[in-house]
């Protein structure tokens, strides 16, 4: 099957969105990427990414048209949701900007076009509530009038290793002909394989439990740090050892946030206490690795205390503040716990990042973090993100930052445990 008459619209200009569309833009098709964000939009028109994954060079050699006004993407044939999926504080499935998707997407809608969901959901989302959306929104019915197929994001950000042309995509749709046009769609830009799966609510339910399997292993570490911490070993110690057996897997303890593994388990769950099941490791596992960072800062206050350190006269630095090594996303961080609970401490707490956006860490948490690396004299440092950054600074120049009797805790287990005082 051939696209050459195809149009692309792409909705959703973030770490999933924007690769897809100028991947398919390479491709030679019309695309449109198509974000509510203005400022988003304004610099990728100038030939910037803001998250820093795609390069200044392969925006301005492209031709995908950037644009915020829904009319842009009223030519499209086939329109492909990118939208975050994150949860309410209350943990329930949040899918607001799956919604205003489709609000966009219905006006333009005709007889003949496809949509395709990328963002994570719970199985069900894109028959049952995208569907009869969109039919409200256009007047159209799916199945008859327009297709819907699925293929969820694995996209990792600071990953150049696993990205949308080397892994294995999962591509599914309502009916054998709308799942050739999906293949033919994503073919030539996921060059690592297409998997098909056999339904759509099978290829949501893949997904789901790629991340909830991760955050569950992560858990059980989280958990043997917890107790080895009470018996006095060191985790990391014991899973180098454990880890010499052939089929052990090489998990580490650490904090669990993101827009994916920390979030998805809970759309799971949500969809199993729909139906009358209410799971419990799942959300055993959820609990561990939502108590990390606030475990990690009373473990560094008992510490302080221990050396008869006033609190309110202390001062710590934590290094990194995104989710995860090498990125710029700050969304549901957890290191944003132990700066909290420091701070119900009156633990004076100051946060360098050099990947994180200033302003995007003061808008979505209130913090103003340093612009450039201090100095030094702080009574404990905390390592909490592996950035190549701090990595290289290296031990020694860490170890610096603190004054006599300071304290570095480890939680990445980046440097050598004889050159740090606390680890997980």
């Amino acid at each position: 099957m051939t696209l050459s008459n195809e149009s692309i619209a792409v909705l959703g200009m973030g770490y999933v969105g924007l690769p897809l569309a100028l991947a398919i833009a390479e491709t030679g098709l019309p695309v449109v990427g198509y974000d509510v964000n203005e400022k988003l939009v304004d610099a990728l028109n100038a030939g910037t990414d803001p998250n820093g994954e795609v390069p200044s060079e392969r925006l301005s050699g492209n031709n995908t048209i950037f644009s915020a006004d829904p009319a842009a993407i009223s030519s499209a044939t086939i329109f492909v949701i990118a939208v975050p999926t994150p949860v309410t504080k209350a943990k329930k499935p949040d899918l607001g900007a799956v919604l205003s998707a489709c609000a966009a997407i219905g006006p333009a809608l005709k007889k003949g076009d496809l949509v395709v969901l990328e963002s994570t959901v719970y199985p069900g989302v894109t028959e049952e509530v995208c569907g009869p959306e969109l039919e409200r929104l256009s007047g159209l019915k799916a199945g008859p009038d327009f297709a819907l197929g699925y293929s969820p994001e694995r996209i990792n950000p600071g990953d150049a290793m696993h990205s949308l042309a080397q892994v294995v995509k999962v591509i599914a749709a309502q009916d054998a002909e709308t799942l050739d046009r999906v293949e033919a769609l994503y073919a030539p830009v996921a060059t690592g394989g297409l998997h098909r799966a056999s339904s759509i609510k099978t290829a949501e339910a893949a997904k789901i439990i790629e991340n909830t399997q991760r955050d569950l292993n992560i858990a059980l570490v989280n958990e043997f740090s917890l107790i080895f911490e009470r018996m006095g070993l060191d985790t990391l110690e014991v899973l180098e050892a454990a880890g010499t057996k052939w089929n052990f897997l090489p998990f580490r303890p650490g904090l669990v946030g993101g827009h994916c593994i920390g979030v998805d388990p809970y759309y799971l769950t949500y969809r199993a206490q729909q139906l009358g099941y209410h799971p419990e490791v799942i959300l055993a596992g959820r609990r561990i690795n939502d108590k990390m960072g606030q475990h990690i800062a009373r473990t560094l206050v008992k510490e302080l205390v221990g050396q008869g350190r006033d609190l309110k006269n202390s001062k710590v630095l934590v290094l990194g503040f995104t989710f995860k090594e090498d990125c710029a996303d700050i969304r549901n961080t957890r290191v944003a716990d132990i700066v909290d609970e420091l701070n119900s401490y009156s633990v004076k707490t100051d946060i360098y990042d050099p990947r994180a956006s200033a302003d995007a860490i003061f808008e979505h948490y209130g913090y103003e973090p340093l612009p450039d690396l201090p100095k030094g004299g702080y009574d404990a440092v905390i390592l909490a993100v592996a950035h190549k950054q701090f990595v290289k600074l290296g031990a020694d120049a860490v170890r610096a930052l603190t004054g006599p009797k300071g304290i570095v805790y480890d939680i990445k287990g980046i440097f050598d445990k004889s050159k740090t005082d606390l680890r997980l």
